[in-house]
């Protein structure tokens, strides 16, 4: 069998498990209060280029979005995401379990405007009632996007002017950032995200880590006592150095950006090899996550040796479905997959 079902299918990078076997048995303090830790929050810090900025370790993706976005907003405000951000439609209404709102937004190939933001904006505080509604607190963005989309520096930076000017935060979900920053088509650094961003994370586990997610606030931009915020959400891991060692041997002698050339390599390749079978792309995305239209009995066909992710239907007889890959996907495995295409 095949998989190409997700990123994050496999365990550790080798030289993570080799690390996590080396220091296992060494005593350190509890709750991310370790030298682990310590240097990977530095490290982190330096390759964004945000020296005053404050970095936490949250163990997955859905988790530190529930966390940041309570943690940031008020009791009255609510969160702006794309109809499609992931906070949205995938996360079974997390942040409507904090007692927060969604707020959408319209979106194109996954991705929001600013003039979109800024219209939402001049129209909630247009409107006389307004102190009777949910304020737009903060903007959520996911880079890459769920369709495997990015975001330009100029779409980030119109974005965040729209953002300070009405003081809503901008909070970008960085769980294929990874893959965002190793694209060949982004103009986008990790320091752009940094400088333009108030908060955002960089994703470990679709990027090498058994687990983690890195959250980094840029500036002044944390809540007041955020660890304890974590600690009410049940998000604090006593053994936090799990996760400290993880990150400080990614972020060392750039091993983050090392693996992540192979997840666009073997895409890239796995493109060239459904257009040369005939498959239409529901979108053209250039990152790890590739989506095509499929026939329904040609998909049943397919996955008897391959898995794949059910995207979305496009009618009674066709699928779209998304192909995806890794830091460890085996070049020779995409070259199998062309037998079952």
């Amino acid at each position: 069998m095949l998989f190409f079902v997700n990123d994050y299918c496999e365990g550790a990078h080798e030289a993570i498990l080799k690390r996590l076997m080396e220091t296992n048995m060494e005593k350190v303090p509890g709750y991310g209060q370790d030298p682990f830790c310590d240097k990977a929050k530095e490290k982190i810090k330096e390759a964004c280029g945000c020296p005053d900025g404050e970095v936490y370790f949250l163990v997955g993706g859905t988790q530190t979005n529930a966390v940041v976005i309570a943690s940031v907003l008020n009791r009255y405000e609510g969160v702006l995401s794309a109809v499609t951000g992931h906070v949205n439609a995938h996360e079974a209404g997390a942040i409507e379990f904090t007692g927060h709102k969604v707020l959408e937004l319209p979106q194109k190939d996954g991705k929001i405007c600013a003039a979109d933001l800024r219209k939402l904006a001049e129209r909630f505080y247009g409107d006389e009632n307004h102190e009777h509604m949910v304020f737009p607190g903060m903007v959520y963005i996911s880079h890459p996007t769920e369709y495997g989309t990015l975001y330009s520096r100029k779409e980030l930076e119109e974005l965040s002017a729209v953002c300070r000017e009405y003081k809503m935060p901008l909070y970008l979900d960085g769980a294929r950032l990874i893959y965002g920053i190793a694209s060949t088509e982004t103009d986008v650094t990790l320091q752009d995200i940094a400088k333009l961003c108030d908060v955002f994370y960089i994703g470990g586990t679709k990027a090498g880590t058994l687990c983690g997610e890195a959250v980094v606030f840029t500036g002044n931009t944390m809540p007041k006592h955020f660890l304890t915020r974590v600690k009410q959400h049940g998000a604090l891991l006593a053994k936090g150095w799990f996760l400290g060692v993880q990150f400080d041997t990614l972020f060392t002698d750039d091993l983050y950006m090392k693996i992540s050339k192979n997840a666009i390599e073997t895409a890239a390749r796995l493109k060239e090899i459904l257009k040369e079978k005939g498959y239409d792309f529901y979108i053209d995305s250039p990152t790890n996550q590739i989506f095509v239209e499929m026939e329904d009995e040609k998909l049943k066909e397919l996955e008897k040796n391959v898995r794949v992710s059910f995207w979305e239907k496009t009618d009674e007889k066709h699928t779209v479905v998304r192909f995806a890959t890794s830091w460890a996907t085996d070049m020779e495995k995409v070259e199998k997959l062309r037998e079952y295409l």
